[in-house]
């Protein structure tokens, strides 16, 4: 056994962040943000197209005929870059929503002025090719479709793969939000075809909050000139920019791209993708044990439980409150994640950042103690509950 570990708690007595982002980072990624940058200096733009070329390694031999566009703010400021750069005025998009995220795009969508036309599966299934193939047939105006990757206010991973093939066999166009998947879950476009997808620095490559990013095929990108609703948000415009001066148009987070890039190379030497989707995925696995063991039943069955994060329902029990279980469980080190369900009360807790198995694992016994701190008897959700999933499974 190794008398450090692999994954060593935060400093300063910080507790373990278990939500989809802002996540526990690691030292060395808070370390790179003590220098200043001027962001006009070539070493700053050198470390902007590291950067870009770091992030397109990340879709292996397929991203060939793609370009990567970094964009200041929240993941929010980047799927609304991408619908309104990419979505002609005259569009219309069939927005596949299972939770808050696939509504926040039909919003933004309704705020941009593009069409859409919105398939809810509401918070415990995920959307399928077949039923895609049949809205498109329909609805011969229909220029794009959006999926989410993995949504997290449920913790479904949906299935990206067969709604592509879907899209594009009725010659659509696919656009995706991995906002909360991408750097973990694989996305490569010679296995799945797409037109953009988007994510953030703050999710599964183990960054801090700041921007976000745009990797479109460089054609697409070309095509949107003009196409932008906003100023600020125009991919093309910000694209064109670094491609002719290799700054951002307008003042970037310097400091949080140097942390970024730091996590880059962190997630290329734990072994990329692949070992960083496995980690979680051991985290996830250890965590739902556990959790089941002690009575919670998770949200979802085991087919469609992602890696990101899980939605449990919250105890029957009169003497759970979770206001209450929320401060113990921080408390005992672990910021946990308020439900976002609209039909059962719930909670969740994720699976992602510099954490391992081992961390999971002292948090189901925090889980197990705060239980006991507060009388619950049983951890077995309302029987409505579990009555509501299985007939929406059917």
């Amino acid at each position: 056994m190794p008398t450090t570990p692999a994954f060593p708690p935060p400093k300063m007595g910080e507790p373990y962040l278990l939500t989809p982002g802002p996540l526990t980072t690691a030292y060395e990624v808070k370390q790179a943000m003590l220098k200043d940058w001027g962001s006009w200096d070539d070493d700053f733009r050198a470390m902007t197209r590291d950067l870009r070329a770091r992030l397109l390694a990340l879709l292996g031999p397929g991203g060939a005929g793609y370009d990567c566009v970094p964009l200041q703010g929240s993941g929010s400021y980047c799927v609304e870059a991408m619908l309104g750069s990419f979505v002609p005025k005259d569009g219309k998009v069939l927005v596949l929503s299972n939770g808050a995220y696939g509504l926040r795009a039909a919003a933004t969508l309704d705020q941009i002025g593009r069409g859409r036309v919105l398939l809810d599966k509401g918070d415990y299934l995920p959307p399928r090719g077949d039923e895609v193939a049949r809205i498109l047939a329909d609805d011969p105006a229909i220029t794009h479709v959006l999926a989410i990757h993995c949504e997290t206010s449920s913790g479904i991973l949906n299935p990206v793969e067969e709604i592509s093939e879907a899209t594009y066999a009725a010659g659509r166009k696919l656009l995706i939000d991995s906002m909360s998947a991408f750097g973990a879950i694989p996305l490569e476009p010679d296995r799945i075809r797409y037109e953009a997808m988007v994510s953030s620095a703050n999710k599964c490559i183990e960054g801090v909050p700041g921007f976000g990013f745009v990797i479109a095929k460089t054609a697409e990108i070309e095509a949107a000139k003009g196409n932008s609703h906003s100023l600020a948000l125009d991919v093309h415009g910000q694209w064109a920019t670094m491609e002719k001066t290799g700054q951002w148009r307008f003042t970037p987070p310097t400091h949080v791209v140097a942390a970024f890039i730091e996590a880059l190379k962190m997630h290329q030497a734990e072994g990329g993708v692949a070992a960083r989707g496995a980690r979680y995925e051991r985290n996830r696995d250890v965590m739902v044990a556990g959790m089941r063991a002690l009575g919670f039943e998770t949200l979802l069955d085991n087919r469609w439980l992602s890696p990101i994060i899980v939605t449990f329902f919250c105890p029957a029990d009169p003497a759970f409150v979770f206001a209450r279980f929320y401060d113990l469980m921080k408390q005992k080190g672990f910021i946990i994640y308020p439900g976002k369900l609209t039909v059962v009360d719930s909670f969740r807790v994720g699976c992602i950042g510099r954490m391992d198995e081992h961390v999971m694992a002292r948090v189901v016994e925090a889980a197990r103690a705060s239980l006991a701190e507060m009388g619950v008897a049983s951890a077995a959700p309302p029987a409505a509950a579990l009555e509501e999933r299985k007939k929406l499974a059917a």
